[in-house]
């Protein structure tokens, strides 16, 4: 042989291996949701044009199992869906629960009236009942009970429902009214009773519950609607003293979160006293969190500082909606646009107002959720399922968004863009997921990524900018190029089968 074959070879031999592994093309499916009117579609064609950033992902790198994602079962939403036909009732609850829907997995109900029920009502009516003997959840089975039943009727793999409390009846209260004032340290016992009828007043309708939360928003909302409040301690020595104790000599297997309210700085001081020792701790499975204190900021100090606190616990999202408008009706491109306002564009004082700017509704939903996955949060519920045109009914005209709008009178629907973002992730990233690193070369592209219990990886892809967006996707040796719509959000797929 010739020297230059020789060298030739020796040369071709040398370059091979990192020829076969740059050429090694990792398959993907990719979903998109965009301004330009994708609606969580199958795209595959792919601009390789620009610059182009690198994602690679670390599934070596572990963090926080999944719960699930999904949104809550309300009065105002049951009552809607039973003012619509059967087949846009079947195709609203399939949009939500089944096999080619959202498949939602994580859901949420009120114990007792909300302010998106239709008034006020208790479960336990009647003053001075300290053994409620009187107890009756009749005023849900006309609408939450059979809107639930039906979703489970729906729903393949089933979901969690996780209840909550806006107040307790009345004459349980310091001020004897549905707005704010306190629990009455004689009726803890049987504010702690009323759960465990609960528990088994829903399991008689073939509903079992998974978690509580002790109370929604503890802080207070102003005494606009239903609520009352509790402290840190106050709810912590409930649980500690009357409500754990009671579930657990009563052999019943119920999470339960405590705080329930808003990120930032409280949330810090909550987990520093439901964490404070064991004693109090061990009757508590996690903190629920709400993300009205703002529109822009998804708080991650909050949350790590939560999380260092309870590693092992969990935390969960438990309400979000579009608060303080009326929600428009068949108009994609308002959500997409920089129109919206929270109720603290109004109130917030000045040092603050930077946390409440307009908005893009899509950006806000895919933000939030990617930022609390990036930060230890385990589930994510949106608030209201379906809502009418006025975003209610609401009887203290707090109006408010829903991802599924109706109009019964002419028995019309509106999937608004916000249906697909919970798609996004709730279709895709299943229960007991664990999210997984990454690294993300491009700081203007927002991205979390999970594998599922089936090895499936699923990485979600945020771009905010007028412009489309191209990156290199690399899982070990293999890789793909992707590129991204201006102003869209992306699912990407990698089944088990492809990196195993």
């Amino acid at each position: 042989m010739k020297t230059s074959s020789i060298h030739l070879l020796a040369f071709l031999m040398l370059i091979m291996p990192a020829f076969s592994i740059a050429q090694k093309q990792l398959p993907v499916t990719v979903y998109e949701t965009s301004a330009s009117g994708n609606k969580l579609t199958l795209v595959s064609n792919f601009s390789a044009k620009g610059n182009v950033s690198s994602v690679k992902l670390l599934p070596d790198q572990l963090f926080q199992t999944i719960l699930g994602f999904g949104g809550s079962f309300t009065e105002s939403s049951a009552y809607l869906l039973n003012k619509m036909s059967k087949a846009k009732r079947e195709m609203i609850l399939d949009a939500y629960f089944g096999e080619t829907g959202a498949r939602y997995s994580l859901t949420r109900t009120h114990m007792s009236s909300c302010d998106f029920s239709l008034g006020h009502y208790s479960y336990a009516p009647v003053a001075g009942d300290k053994d409620l003997e009187h107890f009756s959840i009749n005023e849900d089975k006309h609408d939450i009970l059979p809107m639930i039943r039906d979703a489970k009727a729906t729903s393949k793999e089933g979901f969690k429902i996780i209840s909550s409390p806006w107040t307790a009846p009345p004459w349980m209260k310091d001020n004897n009214s549905w707005l704010g004032g306190k629990l009455l340290p004689q009726c803890q016992d049987t504010w702690a009773l009323f759960f465990l009828k609960y528990l088994d007043a829903y399991k008689a309708e073939g509903i079992n519950i998974w978690g509580f939360t002790v109370e929604n928003e503890p802080l207070g909302n102003n005494n606009n609607w239903e609520s009352m409040i509790f402290s840190p301690d106050e709810m912590t020595d409930f649980v500690k003293n009357h409500l754990g104790p009671k579930l657990k000599s009563d052999g019943r297997d119920i999470k339960i979160l405590g705080y329930d309210q808003n990120r930032g700085e409280e949330l810090k001081q909550w987990a520093d006293v439901i964490y404070r020792d064991e004693s109090s701790s061990k009757y508590f499975d996690g903190i629920a969190v709400h993300w009205y204190a703002s529109t822009y900021d998804w708080f991650p100090e909050s949350l790590q500082y939560a999380h260092k606190s309870a590693p092992s616990k969990y935390i969960i999202q438990t309400e979000a909606c579009l608060d303080g408008l009326v929600p428009k009706w068949n108009d994609d491109k308002w959500y997409w646009s920089k129109e919206a306002k929270d109720w603290g564009w109004d109130w917030a004082p000045a040092d603050q107002k930077y946390l409440h700017p307009k908005y893009v509704p899509v950006f806000r939903y895919a933000r939030d959720i990617i930022g609390c996955l990036n930060n230890h949060v385990n589930g994510w519920i949106d608030w209201n399922m379906v809502l009418d045109k006025q975003g209610g009914p609401n009887w203290f005209k707090n109006w408010c968004g829903a991802p599924i709008l109706v109009d019964p009178d002419k028995d019309e629907v509106y999937i608004t863009p916000i249906y697909y973002v919970m798609a996004h992730f709730s279709k895709y990233m299943r229960p007991d997921a664990i999210r997984i690193g990454f690294e993300n070369s491009d700081a203007d592209l927002m991205i979390t990524a999970v594998q599922n219990p089936d090895h499936s990886l699923v990485v979600v892809v945020l771009n905010q900018g007028s412009e489309a967006k191209n990156f290199t996707l690399t899982l070990g040796a293999e890789s793909t190029s992707v590129s991204i719509s201006a102003n869209a959000l992306q699912t990407i797929v990698i089944s088990k089968n492809n990196h195993l």
